[in-house]
């Protein structure tokens, strides 16, 4: 038991070194391509998407399939459009906060750091 703790936590420092490095790459350039910034977010989001069918979708397809109740891909299907709306429909209210405090001139600071918390 207590190797897998030790593995957790060597697999989380290894995650977060290669993180922190990539984050620090930023130091080493004072501008910014904008070709190669458009490389890099269609690199990430292309993982991203990978990321979330293999972790996800596909795990949730699995599991559809032995309910048996529905068809498999209309489970997950509803899911992720269920979770796209929400990410889409919270980026609006989010959006619609901030043009409110900067329409009305609020500079509360507190509004300010809710709005960027959610």
């Amino acid at each position: 038991m207590n190797q897998f703790v030790i593995m957790a936590f060597l697999a989380t420092l290894g995650t977060w070194a290669v993180t922190a490095l990539g984050a620090a790459a930023v130091f080493f350039f004072k501008t910014t391509n904008q070709k190669v910034l458009n490389l890099m977010l269609g690199f990430a989001a292309g993982v991203m998407i990978a990321a979330s069918f293999w972790s996800l979708l596909e795990p949730a397809i699995e599991r559809a399939e032995k309910m048996q109740v529905f068809p498999a891909w209309l489970i997950a299907t509803t899911g992720f459009l269920l979770g796209s709306f929400f990410i889409w429909f919270s980026d609006r209210i989010v959006s619609h906060a901030r043009q409110k405090t900067e329409k009305d001139h609020i500079s509360n600071n507190r509004m300010n750091r809710v709005i960027l918390l959610v």
